[in-house]
């Protein structure tokens, strides 16, 4: 039945006379004022070309019907106001006359649910101005014990206005405290003990009530600049995200931002971020930059202020992209001090000292370690990312890729004589499809690799047709949550084939999908329609990867042969953890030739390997770590009184400390708390590699390879190979 009313629906707006839709729209929603002329008229000429684009080239085919207006609309409400400091319940209750009816917006090209909500919202935001301006006039209590709820999903929007000034009363109260607490330990590190009324608890308080009002003021005038084309911008990204997280609207002032992320970083500390429910989060961090080296600031950290030098953070929270990124950008050599939530819900304060990404470190490195009892030697690998200098070899020039730089490593490594091999793939975010294929054929000798479903459902299989084996001995590669895309390709092919051990967490990041770029100028069906321009972009999906299994890498990522503990396993990343990604599913295998000697007895070397975990100090850290911060996470309703907050202040800051002095894991930062020129390259080199050989994935995967050998041999095959490149 709700199937036959959908259809009835569909047909009935489109055999509607005009005068009758205006009518029955203007009867079933809320009044609002009129939008600007050229904002609807451009709006209705994108709906028009999204609708088209959206539902011709996305991967999954979805239909714009109230089921994707009802997931288009949730994303739209929680951009809107995502921590619910702003709606009220009855605010809520006009917006949500348009659950339903997104489809027909699009539709119909009559979109009014933007104006609507910018109306609402700007509305409130006037009046939680006057609401910050009385409770921060007045003494703030930070003695009394009160409780606080952190986390906006179990909240639900208040009721009145009095009840909204209550939430941000204790939220103020919150982040008073905190600035007291920072002011007074930058106080007593800056100032002379003798001059003890810079120290006054009193003259320090108020100083923190006056920096935490300029920051609200600012944040709430910012917010108030917004204009309604980007509430309508937002909007359709909205209706985007709906088909999948990685399908988006880009409007013409984010394209800059694009293409910068594209190239692999942004200008000035080397993180790319993304914009999720109001905050602004880091997706990665580019390897060689300045956010590397800091070495403080990782993945699914999220950045509530931006603070230029020693001057006043900015809180950026239900910021735009484009804005936060204004921000964080500068000149070289100068420092942004970013007030970042890290995933176990603590906050922290990180200064980071601009700069260009050191290309060197972002490349494929090796080197050689000795096993615990000295007896065998294994070489290491780290992959950062798939890259590949397709510029120069559009112009016909040699690029860089690394393809050629595994190959190169491979041979000096196999000059020096090892017995094994471990690649590290971690934190590596994917890159160049090629080189994924071209690498995983330096370790078998021929056969498929990755299979393409394309949107119009066309089967394409990437090969390796090259028997040249670069290197036959025991491998293992290393994954962790941030091993993604061309990652998953390849650790999911060799263990496919039996080629190698994969040793990681639980599962991979789970990205198995392609996007292509749709320049929306180019799709504009009249030239009168001109005027518009530009549109920006349209970022679909349009493509998904199957392994030669005909399993697909999507969703549930690679699982690895041995899991160890990870001290990513109390974060929620990974595909299946993003709202509206596309399932897992299978397509036909196809013909692949598995590598003639597979390693032996695998239940026996995952069983030999919890052995040794269950014994191994640093693991239980990492264990421990893991429950501390999965508590900390779980645990969002404050207490909001100087004592407590101090406390867990207190212990916040030497947890993060004890994890900068000691890191569990390779990759997460090259180089911790060493700034630029400190070091000579080959103190440099020297650093990394008593890094390796510290690190406690790395050294376990030595002790499977020695597990591999006392079990009968294993991942080896007889052949020639041959040191030209491939």
């Amino acid at each position: 039945m709700r199937k036959y009313l959908k259809i009835a629906k569909r047909r009935y707006w489109k055999i509607t006379s005009i005068l009758l839709i205006l009518f029955v729209v203007a009867g079933a929603v809320p009044a609002l004022s009129t939008p600007n002329a050229d904002v609807a008229n451009r709006a209705k000429l994108l709906s028009y070309i999204l609708r088209h684009q959206l539902i011709m080239a996305h991967f999954s085919h979805k239909q714009i019907d109230d089921d994707l207006s009802q997931a288009a609309y949730e994303l739209y409400l929680k951009q809107l106001d995502s921590q619910k400091r702003f709606l009220l319940k009855e605010d809520v209750a006009r917006l949500n006359a348009y659950q339903d009816r997104i489809d027909d917006e699009m539709n119909l090209g009559k979109v009014e649910l933007p104006s609507l909500g910018a109306e609402i919202l700007n509305q409130r935001i006037r009046q939680v101005e006057e609401m910050v301006k009385d409770i921060l006039s007045r003494d703030v209590s930070i003695d009394r014990p009160e409780k606080l709820e952190t986390d906006p999903e179990k909240l639900d929007y208040c009721a009145s206005l009095a009840e909204l000034k209550e939430r941000w009363r204790k939220n103020l109260k919150y982040q008073v405290i905190i600035r007291f607490l920072n002011l007074q330990e930058d106080k007593k590190n800056e100032t002379d003990k003798k001059d003890q009324s810079a120290l006054s608890d009193a003259s320090l308080l108020t100083e923190a009530r006056e920096k935490v009002l300029k920051g609200q003021l600012d944040f709430l005038n910012r917010m108030l600049q917004e204009t309604e084309q980007d509430h309508y911008d937002r909007y359709f990204n909205a209706v985007t995200r709906a088909f999948d997280p990685h399908t988006n609207y880009m409007p013409p002032t984010e394209k800059e931002d694009f293409d910068i992320s594209m190239r692999g970083s942004l200008e000035g500390i080397g993180a790319l971020l993304r914009e999720e429910d109001g905050y602004i989060k880091v997706v990665s961090i580019i390897p060689g930059s300045a956010a590397a080296r800091q070495g403080q600031l990782e993945a699914e950290d999220i950045i509530l202020k931006v603070g230029e030098g020693v001057g006043e953070p900015v809180d950026i929270t239900d910021t735009r992209i484009r804005d936060a990124v204004a921000l964080i950008r500068g000149k070289k050599g100068t420092v942004v001090r970013l007030t970042v939530k890290k995933s176990d819900g603590t906050q922290k304060v990180i200064p980071i000292t601009r700069d260009v990404v050191q290309i060197e470190e972002s490349f494929v490195k090796a080197a050689t370690l000795k096993d615990p009892e000295g007896k065998m030697t294994y070489g290491y690998i780290r992959i950062p990312s798939f890259y590949r200098d397709f510029y120069a070899e559009q112009n016909g020039k040699k690029g860089r890729n690394a393809t050629d730089d595994v190959l190169a490593e491979l041979n000096e490594l196999k000059k020096i004589g090892i017995d094994g091999l471990i690649l590290d793939l971690r934190n590596n975010g994917g890159g160049s499809l090629i080189d994924a294929v071209s690498i995983t054929g330096l370790f078998i000798e021929k056969g498929p690799v990755v299979q393409i479903k394309s949107s119009d459902g066309r089967m394409e299989t990437l090969e390796d047709q090259d028997p040249f084996i670069g290197y036959q001995g025991p491998l293992v590669v290393l994954v962790n949550r941030f091993s993604a895309s061309a990652s998953e390709i390849l650790a999911g092919a060799l263990q496919d084939y039996g080629r190698a051990i994969i040793v990681g967490g639980e599962h991979t990041h789970g990205k198995g999908t392609v996007q292509a770029m749709i320049d929306l100028n180019q799709r504009v069906p009249f030239l009168n329609m001109k005027q518009y321009l530009p549109l920006g972009a349209l970022k679909v999906t349009t493509q998904k990867f199957y392994r030669v299994t005909g399993e697909s890498t999507q969703y549930r990522g690679v699982l690895p042969d041995i899991v160890l503990p990870d001290n990513l396993q109390h974060l929620k990343t990974g595909e299946q953890y993003l709202e509206y990604s596309l399932p897992w599913d299978t397509v036909a295998s196809t013909t692949y030739q598995p590598w003639a000697r597979p390693a032996k007895n695998l239940k026996l070397l995952r069983e030999e390997s919890q052995q040794r975990v269950k014994g191994n100090r640093e693991f239980a850290a990492i264990e421990e770590q893991n429950e501390l911060a999965s508590e900390r996470r779980e645990k969002t309703l404050e207490v909001i009184d100087l004592a407590s907050v101090r406390k867990e202040w207190m212990e916040a800051k030497a947890q993060q400390d004890e994890k900068a002095t000691h890191p569990t894991e390779m990759g997460k930062s090259e180089e911790p708390n060493k700034g630029t020129g400190e070091l000579s390259e080959e103190e440099k080199r020297k650093q990394w590699v008593e890094q390796v050989n510290e690190d406690p994935y790395a050294r376990e995967a030595m002790e499977i390879l020695d597990d591999l050998y006392a079990s009968g041999g294993g991942l080896v095959a007889t052949g020639s190979s041959r040191s030209t490149a491939k």
